[in-house]
């Protein structure tokens, strides 16, 4: 029996899981908002807590610790500069997780993990359709899609839809006539 065994296996060996999780950690701490299934999201918290924590120190021990971890100099700067400042005050808790529904392959529960008190976020992660995250698509036909497919990350814009509202677009005939 696994009596007070914490964590879980996600079906992988050891190091799969420990890759795992750094990716996460990655991504979490260079997008400051992810989403991921919700187990991942309950297991990646004290994994990266950790990590903030051991920013706000800043010994160079600390330091050498997180990019054996992380190996990558962009985000262990970012962990003890910018981060350590916004959490110097804060004891503890510097991620929210918030459920938003489930994916529309297999029906995993889905949440956003994101770090608190970020920049431009504009505070709380609001779910599309006015922040009900109960409501289900009915009625909507066969190609109804879920909540978790809707979710907006953050200040993530699309360069190409940008590009393409500014172009004029050709007329059907004149395209046909070039050709």
């Amino acid at each position: 029996m696994r009596h007070g065994i914490s964590g879980r296996k996600f079906g992988r060996d050891t190091a799969q899981r420990r890759s795992l999780f750094v990716n996460l950690a990655k991504s979490l701490l260079r997008y400051e908002q992810i989403i991921t299934t919700l187990p991942k999201a309950k297991d990646l918290r004290p994994y990266v807590e950790k990590m903030l924590t051991c920013g706000k120190n800043g010994s160079l021990s600390c330091r050498r610790n997180l990019f054996a971890r992380l190996r990558d100099d962009e985000l262990v700067s970012k962990v003890f500069g910018p981060l350590a400042l916004r959490y110097a005050n804060r004891n503890g808790g510097y991620t929210r997780i918030v459920k938003c529904g489930f994916r529309r392959g297999d029906k995993a529960p889905i949440a956003v993990i994101e770090l608190l008190d970020r920049d431009g976020a504009g505070g709380k992660f609001t779910a599309p359709g006015g922040g009900d995250r109960s409501r289900k698509n009915e009625g909507q036909g066969k190609n109804a899609r879920s909540g978790a497919a809707d979710v907006n990350v953050g200040d993530v814009t699309d360069s190409t839809s940008a590009a393409m509202e500014s172009e004029p677009e050709a007329e059907p005939g004149k395209a046909e006539i070039e050709a």
